[in-house]
């Protein structure tokens, strides 16, 4: 096989082992591609964690229109944005193709024609360049991507929670991953969006062209009283990690519709304690996450998979960037002695960076470092590493919820 100068080194360097020590050099450089969902994003990084350049093409405006993301427009603007995307990003960071060091690029989970478009542009450019592919699994680059901002050593809690995941999980390493708590139905990102929606809150126009979820914590702000509506605790008797959020959905609706038929309401108008309902709704979403992210705490530490002198808890994806549910996660983790970080808001969203930041922290412990890359390996549904909710649900671990109102 043809070999470049550049990458002849970069693989004598592995065979050493050298990126496994702690002086191993920071002079390569990754770029990546993210196209799991909806957004077209990539990034170039260095070894050191330097963003290098940077570009994201969102499609977040036109699936507005549809309520949701429509996966055969998704795919379509993928395929139209993808090399744009990358040649952005080369451009800023002013660097040529053929000199990055290996491309990353997602495989899993996501929607499945979005995927394939990212995978087969990132095939294209190590076919044609003769560059390493290093497969990344969505999931586990949002949990390791407030690594480049933050001095978190491993293990730390991870809290995940986006438009189409909710996951607790303790991270122990680079590909070590033990699954804590998931969703049973719905990912509060996609809760938030559907309350949005029935609460019609794109009929005013400060909040015509925001996410569903950007929208209620607006609103929310604005409320006179965040008391006045009471959401029931959900899984309250289930003492695991998992979450449920169909219910609180369930039960907003249902006072909404109380609420309409009180003041007489029809077509596009909305109910006068609009803001009062968002603000209630939020709390009540906040505490249900903050309950069971208590539960996994003390799971952790009854089971010393915790370092008492790094007690450290980071909350990443689309949600993490509602400043009260990241300030309640705050207030939790502060309360069990722990710290808590996010990345900043432009990356707890699908980006590029986390992307590239996951094959840098894979490339240097060698890890899933290849030349071939076949499409069987995509997988739309794929589980973050290995399961120990039913240990979680064994423990019994009690917890009384703590209340957030006062945090608004």
């Amino acid at each position: 096989m043809f070999m470049t100068h550049r990458n002849s080194r970069l693989l004598r360097i592995l065979r050493q082992n050298r990126w496994k020590t702690t002086s191993c050099s920071n002079d390569f450089t990754i770029l990546g591609i993210e196209t799991s969902c909806d957004d077209t994003g990539c990034a170039v990084i260095d070894g050191a964690g330097n963003v290098l350049g940077e570009s994201l093409y969102s499609q977040n405006a036109i699936h507005v229109r549809y309520g949701g993301v429509n996966p055969f427009i998704a795919h379509e603007l993928h395929r139209e944005h993808i090399e744009t995307a990358v040649t952005e990003a080369l451009s800023t960071a002013k660097i040529k193709i053929k000199d990055i060091d290996a491309v990353a690029v997602t495989v899993k989970p996501g929607l499945l024609l979005s995927l394939q478009v990212g995978v087969q542009y990132a095939k294209y450019i190590c076919m044609e360049y003769n560059k390493p592919i290093i497969p990344v699994h969505h999931m586990e680059a949002h949990a390791l991507v407030a690594r480049i901002y933050h001095n978190l050593p491993f293990p730390f809690i991870v809290l995940l929670i986006s438009g189409g995941h909710c996951l607790l999980c303790l991270v122990q390493d680079v590909n070590q991953f033990l699954l804590l708590g998931e969703s049973l139905d719905n990912a509060p990102g996609e809760i938030l969006d559907k309350v949005a929606r029935r609460m019609k809150l794109k009929n005013i126009k400060e909040y015509s062209q925001l996410a569903g979820g950007k929208a209620v914590e607006e609103a929310a702000k604005k409320a006179n009283n965040s008391q006045q509506f009471q959401f029931p605790l959900p899984l309250n008797r289930n003492r695991d990690c998992n979450f449920s959020f169909s219910g609180l959905k369930d039960s907003l609706v249902r006072k909404l519709i109380k609420k309409e038929k009180e003041h007489g309401i029809t077509g596009d108008c909305l109910i006068p304690e609009y803001n009062d309902l968002c603000a209630s709704f939020q709390i009540a979403l906040a505490e249900h996450l903050g309950h069971r992210l208590e539960r996994a705490i003390i799971f952790c530490e009854e089971k010393n998979l915790i370092n008492p002198n790094n007690k450290n808890i980071v909350v990443s994806g689309g949600v993490a960037c509602n400043d009260f549910i990241f300030k309640s996660m705050q207030f939790v983790a502060g309360k069990s002695g722990y710290s808590c970080y996010r990345p900043p808001p432009k990356v707890c969203t699908d980006n590029g960076i986390m992307i590239a930041w996951n094959g840098v922290e894979k490339l240097k412990k060698s890890y899933q470092i290849q030349y071939d890359l076949p499409l069987s390996e995509i997988d739309p549904i794929a589980p973050l590493g290995k399961s120990l909710i039913h240990e979680v649900k064994c423990a019994n671990i009690p917890v009384k919820v703590t209340k957030l109102t006062n945090l608004l």
